[in-house]
């Protein structure tokens, strides 16, 4: 508990340095988004939804990244479900105006909920984990454009209580969202 209450107190003065750095560039965006999400040792794509706030850190450059997720899925053939709320701050380096690519650090709140007849009580952790990936911004219209962004993400092993006692929490996740630039 310690140990995750310093990793908070060390992201979030860079979170709020990016944040105003990025209000204070003035160009700022939503994005609400759908996606498909798929874990490493799984067979099984499945949906997901998130929202970021992104703005201009350094113009034409840089541009910095807040984003909340919900993301749910099913393992060991049903007896546990994963449901996931990872909160990420990105750094995205853009080398063409379209074309972005970089990586970030997040928190991922994670509730492992036992399926009926489990005597298992549910078990919620929250974990330290980082990204890397890209997208392509498509600009359809003034102040809005799709947003197409793929990520992959590492986190440490996620104990269980039923056999195999651990898996490999890592994933991939790919998203379509509508940047709305105010």
């Amino acid at each position: 508990m310690t140990r995750n209450i310093l990793r908070a107190a060390a992201i979030a003065p860079l979170v709020l340095l990016l944040t105003a750095a990025a209000g204070k560039a003035g160009a700022t965006e939503i994005i609400p988004s759908v996606g498909l999400t798929r874990s490493v040792d799984t067979e099984e794509t499945k949906s997901s939804v998130g929202l970021a706030i992104r703005g201009t850190a350094i113009p034409s450059l840089l541009d910095v990244e807040l984003r909340g997720q919900y993301r749910k899925q099913d393992r060991f053939n049903g007896q546990l479900t994963e449901k996931m709320w990872p909160i990420t701050a990105s750094a995205w380096l853009k080398p063409l105006r379209v074309i972005y690519a970089g990586g970030g650090v997040g928190w991922y709140h994670t509730t492992l909920d036992y399926n009926a007849p489990s005597p298992f009580p549910d078990k919620t952790t929250q974990k330290f984990g980082v990204h890397a990936g890209g997208g392509v911004r498509v600009p359809i219209a003034p102040g809005l454009a799709f947003d197409m962004n793929g990520r992959y993400v590492w986190l440490q092993n996620q104990e269980t209580a039923i056999v195999p006692r651990e898996f490999n929490p890592d994933f991939w996740d790919m998203s379509l969202g509508l940047a709305l630039h105010f």
